[in-house]
């Protein structure tokens, strides 16, 4: 694999945790199929293991609080690409907040995940979320 590919590879994958970052605390369900594959697997505390875009998608409007919005952080993102696989890492904090309000929660979260090329993309086949930390004022 040449160079420039490998830096596109990782810039792309970089820009898919944000993607998702940004897809979440905009609440853009419908826009779930531009970061997973049809077929992913989501494994997190809250939503045990999740199989397939409908049901990752009917968690997270399930989950969703009336008058809560969040704002994800995304930092030290690891990528391993080989080939059209890749295995990447980052940390995540998560802030929780009302309109004009300070958080009321924040948590730190580990993202790790496996990642695919598709036509369209790179998009997470298998995800894992596992929190650091809580906290809640």
């Amino acid at each position: 694999m040449s160079t420039d590919t490998l830096i596109a590879d990782r810039i792309e994958i970089a820009d898919l945790f944000t993607r998702f970052a940004r897809l979440l605390d905009e609440q853009r369900w419908e826009d779930v199929d531009t970061v997973f594959t049809d077929d992913v697997v989501v494994r997190s505390p809250r939503g045990g293991e999740l199989r397939g875009i409908d049901e990752v998608v009917g968690f997270m409007r399930q989950a969703e609080v009336e008058g809560e919005h969040t704002q994800h952080v995304t930092t030290d993102l690891l990528v391993d690409v080989d080939g059209d696989r890749a295995a990447a890492s980052a940390n995540s904090l998560v802030y929780f907040y009302r309109d004009g309000q300070a958080p009321h929660q924040a948590s730190g979260l580990r993202l790790a995940g496996t990642l695919v090329r598709t036509p369209t993309g790179w998009r997470f086949r298998e995800q894992r979320t596992t929190p650091a930390w809580i906290r809640k004022n």
